[in-house]
């Protein structure tokens, strides 16, 4: 279970390091960069991961160009 809590703590550190980097992104690029990285993670992990940090007001979403997707950019 620590394993598992230590490998969440690094996907968050990695979504900021990201969002900081590139801007705005979508899951489905969040979760390619983090893969070509070489954090192995599925879009649902990614996805529950964002859900959290919106929850804590690290990261904010909203939706572009009407396809239903969600961006995701660090709050401020």
């Amino acid at each position: 279970m620590i394993v598992v809590e230590k490998a969440e703590i690094s996907i968050e550190k990695e979504i900021l390091k990201l969002l900081k980097e590139r801007g705005e992104l979508t899951v489905a690029f969040i979760t390619r960069f983090l893969n070509e990285g070489g954090i192995e993670c599925t879009r649902q992990k990614v996805e529950k991961t964002l859900e959290k940090m919106f929850i804590a007001g690290l990261v904010e979403f909203f939706y572009k160009n009407g396809n239903h997707r969600r961006h995701y950019r660090l709050v401020g």
